[in-house]
């Protein structure tokens, strides 16, 4: 399903420029002095550009006060996670957020039922519903994805915020198959959001019981006698092991065979589940339900399972949970796992001792994710590769809001999905289950460079979008000063020659900033 995109002007960036935004970055650090007593070194900046989406005035002045080490501890506490105060309204207008899974399972039948119904012989009233129908569809995904945007560019807690969009891709589920597109906004809220920081054996164990991962993998299908053996696969494969670390295709039919049995109900009152009485169903022996999971010991197969060179008894969820448990405690996983998150944050191809130290700290933490990227932050490798490590399209995106207005609230989050629709990585919009690219390869050519100019321009003119009206008014119109107090402090110092040369040039403050949101310095993290 492909977002509807707000035109713009597209005028094409010259020779010069194109030569610029793929040239490599020639960081040349210098002292930063600033106003405030405080300085912040080039060090500083560079690490902060990796712990936070981008930079933006309140974290700044927030790192001055405390420093790097309580910093860190404030990130990676967790807790709570309110709506930001500048959005909190627009969030809250959405459908998707402030109605329960169950509510709109239902009203999403409503809907379905509304096509069923029209006479077939009225072909043209029966296209119209078709369309109405899709439109709906569209809109509750449009919003999902607008709220994940939102609370990336305004959230308080920058750390949490890119380990939530690194789970929903390392978990990743796909919008528009069925269904799916209906619970995505409770996924990221109340599956992946409260567990970004925590345990990551409770993660895998919440994003097995989201009806968002149950319906996108199949294993909603998955029953006694009749085994469906994607989820198993991938549960395996992309979120905990991966390929070539030593489990075999006998392990995946049995990890599916354990799974049985776990699935979807879906709620079509407050106590009743499809005719079921709810009460009734809880009473029955061995079956667990969670919100709108549900695990039936009558599709589940109950013999006993060899999988990764232990039995596990028959003896129905409690199988799930051994087998999750046994999953986690294997070294691969820490591996792994902490691999995926180095190549996100740190390079590429990241250094082996680092990953070494982050799984072993996995390993004597039970999972602990903060503590697994405590590791990562504190250590001496975190900014060796500054300048190395490419952003993808949500990181250029979340960061060039930051930097460009830098915590002003937006009154219309539209355009941020047209934008990352035409750089191709949209929110929950990844057909296959590996989630988008996390190497800077997937990101830097030529076709997505001319695009990420063009997304550069409409950021940087002000003329977006971003703050019209309910009426479709546009309230402002003028282009951010990016050449502020904030660039001066943090980005102007590491300059390369090549992006002065290009500012020095620009002819309106319009070209000034979409010449900065497109260069190489600003590109890489």
């Amino acid at each position: 399903m492909q977002a509807e995109t707000i035109p713009h002007p597209r005028k094409r960036p010259s020779r010069l420029l194109v030569a610029l935004l793929l040239a490599a970055p020639l960081i040349c650090p210098l002292s930063l002095k600033a106003a405030d007593t405080r300085p912040l070194s080039p060090d500083d900046v560079a690490w902060l550009r990796r712990v936070s989406f981008g930079l933006d005035s309140a974290t700044i002045e927030r790192y001055r006060e405390i420093g790097r080490t309580r910093f860190l501890d404030e990130e990676l506490a967790g807790g709570d996670d309110p709506l930001p105060p500048a959005v909190a309204p627009l969030i809250n207008s959405y459908e998707v957020y402030n109605t329960a899974p169950a509510q709109l399972v239902a009203q999403y039948r409503d809907e379905q039922q509304k096509v069923k119904k029209t006479d077939d012989s009225d072909t043209s009233a029966k296209d119209m519903a078709k369309k109405d129908f899709q439109m709906y569809r569209r809109d509750l995904y449009k919003q999902s994805m607008e709220v994940e945007l939102l609370r990336a560019i305004y959230g308080k807690n920058q750390l949490k915020e890119q380990m939530v969009w690194f789970w929903l891709n390392h978990f990743s589920v796909y919008a528009p198959k069925g269904g799916v597109g209906l619970f995505t906004t409770d996924y990221e809220e109340n599956v992946v959001r409260p567990r970004a920081l925590g345990k990551f054996k409770d993660l895998v164990m919440a994003t097995l019981e989201s009806p968002a991962m149950e319906l996108y993998l199949d294993n909603a299908k998955n029953i006694r006698g009749k085994t469906n053996e994607n989820y198993a696969r991938e549960l395996m494969e992309l979120h905990t092991l991966g390929v070539n670390s030593g489990y075999t295709q006998q392990d995946v039919q049995q990890l599916s065979l354990i799974l049985t049995g776990s699935g979807v109900v879906a709620q079509r009152g407050p106590n009743v589940i499809d005719g079921i009485d709810d009460s009734f169903l809880r009473q029955r022996p061995g079956v667990v339900r969670d919100g709108l999971f549900i695990f039936l010991p009558g599709r589940h197969d109950f013999s006993n399972k060899e999988f990764l060179g232990q039995t596990i008894h028959g003896s129905g969820f409690d199988e799930v949970q051994q087998a999750v448990d046994l999953i986690v405690r294997q070294p691969a996983c820490a591996t792994f796992v902490s691999k995926q998150i180095a190549q996100y944050f740190v390079a590429d191809d990241p250094p082996p001792a680092l990953v070494n130290e982050m799984a072993q700290t996995f390993q004597r933490t039970d999972g602990d994710i903060a503590a697994v990227l405590r590791t990562m932050f504190m250590s001496k490798y975190i900014t060796q590769s500054y300048g190395k490590k490419f952003k993808d399209p949500t990181q250029f995106l979340v960061s060039a809001m930051r930097i460009s207005y830098d915590g002003k609230p937006i009154s219309n989050a539209d355009p941020l999905v047209n934008w990352l629709n035409q750089m191709s990585e949209l929110p929950y919009g990844h057909i296959t289950p590996d989630g988008w690219a996390l190497d800077s390869a997937s990101w830097s050519s030529s076709g997505q460079m001319a695009k990420r100019f063009d997304v550069a321009r409409a950021i940087g003119s002000g003329r977006n979008r971003l703050f019209a009206g309910s009426d479709g008014q546009v309230t402002q119109a003028n282009p951010p000063m990016l050449n502020s107090t904030l660039f001066q402090e943090t980005l102007q110092p590491t300059l390369s020659a090549s992006t002065r040369d290009a500012l020095a040039k620009a002819a309106s403050q319009v070209e000034w900033n979409t010449f900065l949101l497109s260069s190489p310095d600003f590109n890489y993290r």
